[in-house]
């Protein structure tokens, strides 16, 4: 999506904004840090897959992706209601966010890959909920392999 050349946006915002961290969120290190405490190796922002996910554990061909709740639509529905500045600007960006994420995981379950998102609060708030999410997940496709 192309940038618009002008911005209704205050110093406050902008400073705001600058702090957004793409990669490494403490959501992401916290999951990550869990994860890797119950056993599972993984490779974090894998390039070798579609959509880059946050967590990939390449023994299960699981994705993880932590979402952050703006910039993925976390109920979107209510929320573009509310949105007051640059608003065309943010429903399309948001919008275009939210029908990657579905291309993304179409993309890796042809691969056969097995997409999971979990949104960052929810990360935050129920780190061991996610964590048992994974294992079990994980689990399930142990059991679905063909003994060698």
């Amino acid at each position: 999506m192309k940038h618009p050349k002008y911005y209704d946006t205050t110093p406050e915002i902008r400073k705001r904004m600058g702090k957004v961290k793409l990669k490494n969120g403490d959501a992401e290190k916290l999951l990550a840090k869990e994860l890797w405490k119950k056993g599972f190796r993984y490779r974090k922002n894998y390039r070798g897959l579609p959509g880059s996910p946050d967590i990939a554990i390449l023994k299960y061909h699981i994705a993880i992706f932590v979402d952050g709740e703006f910039w993925h639509g976390y109920e979107w529905g209510e929320k573009k209601k509310k949105l007051k500045r640059n608003r065309e600007y943010w429903i399309a960006k948001i919008e275009e966010n939210i029908a990657r994420d579905v291309r993304v995981d179409k993309e890796l379950m042809a691969l056969g890959w097995i997409p999971i998102h979990f949104w960052t609060k929810e990360v935050i708030k129920n780190t061991n909920d996610c964590v048992k999410a994974v294992s079990e997940l994980a689990f399930d496709i142990m059991l679905q392999e063909p003994d060698e």
